[in-house]
């Protein structure tokens, strides 16, 4: 029997927990798991520059009740523990943002833990949007994933333009060692990054036959998941969302995982 991820409605479970995370620090992070037992896969959800808000945990638990465990690490617990999501976004940035060899302890640690769940079956995926969107692809360069998917990430190519405050660099070295399929998502209308820097990011990943797949929607700019915002895109989200829900079903589940187990021992 194929066992898939329960996209029934049904109940679900939620609560702020700590996980341990970068060089083993503590830091706060948000979980959501369907009720039940049944074997599934998890999800790690990268929270955007503004923070860990209600609009990311909306998120989270969206993932639970496609059939997932899935979990938010608080990017900014060790800047501003426990301040208001915009509070704590402000002091990140005044410091350039998220350092990423930190940025990939904290994921390690989120998708430890979830693989540590009763009912994991050992899978576990990441999203991003915006400058989660290039941590999710970071993540995935550098660390054991099932499947990664970029919502508009801006600087995954490209440079940051002088003024904008953040000490990041693109991951063009980093796409060489990208181990897990890759679903990208873009508006059309975006500048960060812009319709010629996705074009260019997927001609590396073709130059070094990876496995993704990229979107773009014509009249969406940045930012077209955001529900509280004017960039909100009602068709793009919505299919964008049902692109997802189909990549981690097609990644995540226990039956992929038996296959893969089962070929890799042929």
């Amino acid at each position: 029997m194929t066992d898939y991820p329960d996209t029934s409605p049904g109940s679900l479970f939620a609560t702020t927990l700590a996980v341990a995370g970068h060089d083993g620090d503590q830091i706060e992070a948000y979980l959501a798991r369907p009720a039940g037992e049944r074997s599934r896969g998890g999800v790690v959800v990268i929270h955007h520059m503004p923070g860990y808000d209600r609009e990311t945990k909306e998120m989270v638990r969206h993932f639970a009740e496609l059939g997932y465990d899935a979990i938010c690490p608080n990017l900014y617990s060790r800047e501003a523990p426990g301040a208001d999501p915009a509070d704590a976004s402000a002091v990140a940035r005044s410091r350039g943002g998220v350092p990423d060899d930190r940025l990939v302890g904290d994921v390690a640690g989120a998708a430890a833990y979830l693989r540590s769940l009763p009912a994991a079956n050992g899978r576990v995926g990441v999203i991003g949007h915006c400058s989660g969107g290039r941590q999710s692809v970071l993540s995935a360069c550098r660390l054991d994933l099932d499947a990664a998917v970029d919502c508009y990430g801006a600087f995954v190519v490209g440079e940051v333009p002088a003024g904008m405050d953040l000490r990041i660099t693109n991951l063009i070295p980093d796409l060489p060692n990208l181990s897990a399929p890759l679903l990208g998502l873009f508006g059309a209308e975006d500048q960060h990054p812009s319709p010629e820097q996705v074009a260019e990011l997927g001609r590396i990943l073709t130059e070094h036959a990876k496995d993704f797949e990229f979107h773009s929607y014509e009249g969406a700019g940045h930012g077209f998941f955001a529900v509280n915002r004017p960039a909100y895109n009602v068709a793009a989200a919505n299919d964008g969302w049902e692109r997802i829900a189909a990549f981690f079903g097609k990644h995540l589940s226990t039956a992929t995982a038996t296959a893969t187990s089962t070929s890799a021992e042929g």
